[in-house]
């Protein structure tokens, strides 16, 4: 089944894995919403280009995230511009770096918001035109701390671990129908926030950029590899696929082999 024609929205997908997702998805002839932070001209730049590139609409989008009124707007404005929406991404993500009592009340707050309240705003806004239609595609981003602990980063760890939970409750009040609703769980991949990792690790050993990624790697995952984007996206791109129409409730990994050590 062709993915033309149909209106995707992916949040957080100004760069990094949300952009992977929104530049699939419209390889794939969807017109796509795309929204996060950034340099305006950078990401209109950006949008004209995907548009361009594809021959499909691209519309962005500032929402905050961590503001209900304002993703109620995002998603009146895609369905506007572009119809009913039928394949929603939740990228967006922030994190923050602290023991639990050290760890600011408001970044707490402000994770939760973001990280997994705008799933369940954008996921309840979204329903019922997917169920109506009797067609939908929904992808949660969890990570490979969806199933494990994170030290200092409890914020990240605990939203994730909660997106899971969140992908397999709606998945089973869905399951009669032609919605499905999945987690894709990445592990180390390579994005603006791995890329400051990678710049750190050179700096501290004095080492070459494929030196420090083979070392940060090896001590994630066992193909000591760093995960493309572009990978992570495709895995999207068939989930929203008809060979996947009974894929629902399940969390995947794409992680180099790291959950299972």
């Amino acid at each position: 089944m062709s993915l033309k024609g149909k209106t995707a929205l992916v949040t957080g997908s100004t760069q990094g894995l949300g952009l992977a997702f929104a530049r699939a998805l419209a390889a794939e002839g969807c017109n796509v919403t795309i929204n996060g932070l950034g340099d305006a001209k950078a990401i209109e730049d950006i949008r004209a280009k995907m548009a361009s590139e594809h021959d499909v609409k691209v519309h962005y989008s500032p929402a905050n995230m961590a503001k209900p009124e304002e993703i109620e707007q995002m998603l009146g404005e895609t369905v506007k511009q572009f119809g009913d929406i039928d394949i929603l991404v939740n990228n967006a993500v922030t994190r923050h770096i602290a023991p639990i009592e050290e760890f600011p009340v408001e970044r707490w707050n402000y994770a939760l918001a973001v990280n997994l309240s705008s799933v369940f705003h954008t996921v309840r806004l979204s329903l019922p035109a997917m169920r109506r239609k009797n067609w939908g595609r929904i992808i949660n981003l969890s990570s490979v701390f969806g199933t494990r602990g994170l030290p200092d980063k409890i914020d990240y760890a605990t939203t994730k671990h909660a997106l899971i939970g969140f992908t397999r409750s709606i998945a089973l009040e869905t399951a009669t129908t032609g919605i499905t609703v999945n987690a894709i769980c990445p592990g180390w991949v390579l994005t603006p926030h791995s890329e400051n990792q990678i710049a750190v690790q050179m700096k501290a050993a004095g080492c070459t950029r494929e030196e420090a990624i083979a070392e940060l790697a090896s001590i994630r995952q066992p193909t000591r590899r760093i995960i493309l984007a572009e990978k992570v996206a495709a895995l999207a791109v068939f989930l929203c696929s008809d060979a996947a129409s009974e894929i629902t409730g399940a969390s995947m990994s794409v992680d180099g082999g790291w959950s299972i050590e």
